[in-house]
């Protein structure tokens, strides 16, 4: 396809027209830009010449001058008999609506559409407000149909009496089209007794997210996601009920993806009722219903450990174990979820070099059979009060997720720290999630390629294997240790996995201390001095005998 750039009349920002001609290039398409300032009469005689198929016009400057020059070019094409050719109109959002009183465009940008967006434009012609059929319904159809830019996800539930704030909130989140995955956030009783009624406790009600409590209100959630730029809908597993929950899931939102743990959302943490052994085995048999039925499967077992200041090597061999029983379990379409600034006293580097091994070691089980598709998100515990840091904050997280290259950005909004997002602050930090991915995009420097952050993965691997071969020789005659609830259980019990948070737990010795040194979470003894992997379980063993 040809395709023609112009700044009408006196106009002369050119860097939208170029931007919009390089992206058409990079497509193969032919393109002439005719430069600043072009008056009517030499675009036609640039159009006549060159023949495009597409004409894209921009015009930045006052709206009130742009209506002549549009009436002059409407004319000036008819009699040129160049009146069927394709035009897209490009300027400030006042030119564009001045620009649609004319109906002479098939398209219009007001300034900072994803260049995905543009890209989809240019191949298909496809308008970003023609439907459900536009929109892949599926994960993996969206995530391929939007790369190479990353679909953006926000956890979203107002915490009210009523489901109606989260319903209105969806639909205006869709409608701004700056979010690909609402991701419903529920509170505790629908999570958790849903099917119980007689165990909710009414004055918690809509505490920590939406209060769903019926089939229908689903429904009604859903269906507001039908507009705009229809995005996708996923929620949290439940905490009990896990297949009966699942499959309401996918019967009323279309469940875009299963979310689930091994060690947590239990008796362990107090999220659930199963103790941790029953925990563990009904999140196996919950990523096995999945499988079986084709639906994605997101780990978000590694930073629950992080969160609760667990060392690097303790994070990364639970994201090979999540990755091992999710493979052994039939899934096929894997999300490593990896959340970063978490614990939030890791700093940059150690933290990128830690979310390297976790790749390295959750990844090395991807074949034709076990897809993995890379989840990056900003640390839950790491966004500072004041707003204006806050905001930093988020942009410089999502900058240093990119480094890795991930298909979805699970967006935390910029007021973690005070209170849950509304409506109008998911779509900000989506927006502003969205502008710093496509800028990383264009291209940064490889932050992967540093040496000291290579170093200090390849640390972390080396410990994690020793880590994972002390848990299999907890049951050295079964034949998959690492996929046995009983003897993950035990790990738990003993402390080859431990936390510094799980002190007084019944399920385990919380007897791990770590500390952040060189911005590096390690475990260390009494005294504070570092232990090598090796050290730290020779100790727990040694525990254990006694």
């Amino acid at each position: 396809m040809r395709v023609m750039g112009v700044c009408l009349g006196d106009c002369v920002h050119v860097a939208g027209v170029t931007r919009f001609l390089s992206i058409a290039e990079e497509l193969g398409h032919e393109t002439y830009f005719t430069g600043p300032a072009t008056d009517v009469e030499t675009l036609i005689e640039a159009a006549r010449e060159f023949n495009p198929e597409l004409i894209g016009v921009s015009y930045r400057l006052t709206p009130e001058n742009l209506t002549p020059l549009l009436v002059e070019l409407k004319g000036m094409l008819a009699a040129a008999g160049l009146a069927d050719k394709r035009l897209a109109f490009a300027g400030t959002p006042p030119t564009v609506a001045a620009a649609r009183e004319h109906k002479l465009f098939e398209r219009y940008f007001e300034g900072g559409e994803p260049a995905a967006v543009v890209r989809r434009y240019l191949e298909s012609g496809e308008d970003d407000q023609a439907g459900p059929i536009t929109y892949p319904s599926r994960l993996i159809d969206r995530i391929r149909w939007k790369a190479p830019s990353p679909l953006i996800r926000h956890h979203y539930g107002e915490p009210a009496r009523t489901i109606e704030p989260t319903r209105q909130g969806i639909g205006k989140i869709a409608e701004s089209g700056t979010l690909d995955v609402i991701s419903l956030g529920a509170d505790q009783d629908a999570q958790e007794n849903f099917f119980h009624p007689d165990l909710q406790y009414p004055k918690s009600k809509g505490a920590g997210g939406v209060p769903f409590r019926t089939v229908e209100e689903l429904h009604q959630l859903y269906e507001a996601t039908q507009r705009g730029n229809y995005p996708l809908m996923r929620s949290y597993s439940a905490t009990r009920d896990h297949l009966r929950y699942a499959e309401m899931l996918v019967e009323t939102i279309n469940n875009a993806w299963c979310a689930t743990s091994l060690f947590w959302f239990n008796a362990m943490d107090g999220r659930g009722p199963s103790p941790l052994e029953q925990s563990i085995r009904e999140h196996i048999e919950l990523m096995a219903w999945h499988g079986q039925r084709d639906i994605p499967v997101e780990g978000n077992e590694p930073h629950h450990w992080g969160m609760r200041d667990a060392s690097d090597v303790i994070v990364c061999a639970v994201s090979y174990i999540y990755a091992h029983n999710a493979k052994r379990a039939g899934v096929r379409d894997y999300i490593t979820q990896y959340m970063f600034e978490s614990p939030p006293h890791l700093n940059n580097r150690m933290d990128l070099a830690l979310r390297l091994a976790q790749i390295e070691l959750a990844e090395s089980f991807a074949d034709d059979s076990f897809h993995i598709w890379r989840q990056t998100r900003t640390g839950l515990l790491s966004y500072p009060l004041p707003i204006p840091r806050a905001r930093a904050h988020l942009a410089q997280s999502v900058t240093l997720q990119m480094a890795v290259q991930p298909h979805i950005v699970h967006v935390v909004g910029y007021t973690e720290a005070d209170h849950a997002a509304n409506a109008d602050e998911v779509i900000e930090s989506a927006e502003m999630a969205n502008y710093v991915a496509e800028v990383a995009l264009r291209g940064v420097p490889d932050m992967t390629a540093d040496s000291l952050i290579e170093e200090r993965k390849e640390e972390i691997v080396s410990e994690a294997y020793i880590l994972l071969d002390a848990i299999r020789s907890l049951t050295p005659d079964h034949p998959d240790p690492l996929s046995d609830p009983a003897t993950l259980a035990r790990a738990v019990k003993i402390g080859l996995l431990d936390s510094p948070q799980l002190v007084n737990n019944p399920f385990a010795p919380g007897k791990l201390h770590t500390r952040s040194i060189d911005g590096a979470i390690r475990a260390v003894d009494e005294a504070g001095k570092p232990l090598t992997e090796k050290q730290r379980i020779d100790r727990v063993m040694a525990d254990i005998d006694r």
